[in-house]
């Protein structure tokens, strides 16, 4: 499987299972997509499943279809404890054209085309890293995430601040190269990366600092 990054921006979702997997996989696509949750009951409050719509309906394998028919969605999610009922949501996935997630499928059993995994993220601001094991430890990838977490800590004010660099250098007389030069020393100076996450000195007065020392090291 190849990573990707994939925008649920005004697409729908559906979900099938109300237990702690659907609840996490819903509050996750809910971030962008229209999601709607179906299970014959909610282990949790509304609030857990990210704002999704919440409908009470035991679905048998047969009529699984029909829902997924009904709502178009991009991905399908099934996360119920019945094989049978994600057998059917991922064959009417497939037959639909849209994505699949299987929450009850390990990294050892055969994947379908159009079979999604939904990794572990790691995010500070824009920037967002995401841990997969093909499905096969779910824990590993928590502990990875977790790991990461805080290395990446000020990583998207870093981005918002070298953004900035970029376009104010594009408009000097710096050679392309001179202008990746210095962007790429200030991401490597702990000096910025320490202004950023401290706020005890001001990031962008270290950054110039580097910037004009780029070539002869800093000082």
């Amino acid at each position: 499987m190849i990573p990707l990054y994939h925008d649920f921006t005004e697409e729908s979702v559906l979900v099938f299972g109300g237990g702690a997997v659907g609840a996490r996989k819903a509050r996750r696509f809910a971030r962008e997509a229209d999601v709607t949750v179906v299970a014959p009951s909610f282990e949790f409050e509304a609030d857990d499943y990210g704002g999704a719509d919440l409908i009470e309906a035991s679905p048998a394998p047969a009529e699984v279809a029909d829902w997924v028919a009904r709502y178009d969605p991009a991905l399908v999610v099934a996360a119920t404890d019945d094989g049978a009922v994600n057998d059917a949501a991922e064959r009417a996935a497939r037959e639909a054209g849209a994505l699949v997630n299987r929450a009850d499928a390990s990294g050892d059993e055969e994947r379908h085309a159009r079979s999604v995994v939904v990794p572990a993220t790691v995010e500070d601001g824009d920037v967002r890293v995401a841990i997969s094991t093909g499905g096969a430890s779910p824990a590993l990838a928590k502990h990875l995430r977790e790991r990461i977490e805080t290395e990446l800590e000020g990583a998207g004010a870093m981005a918002d601040l070298t953004g900035r660099l970029r376009t104010e250098l594009r408009e000097s007389d710096r050679t392309p190269r001179e202008r990746r030069d210095a962007v790429r020393a200030v991401v490597r100076s702990e000096r910025v990366w320490k202004a950023l996450r401290t706020g005890k000195s001001k990031a962008r007065q270290e950054a110039d600092r580097v910037i004009r020392n780029t070539g002869g090291g800093e000082r």
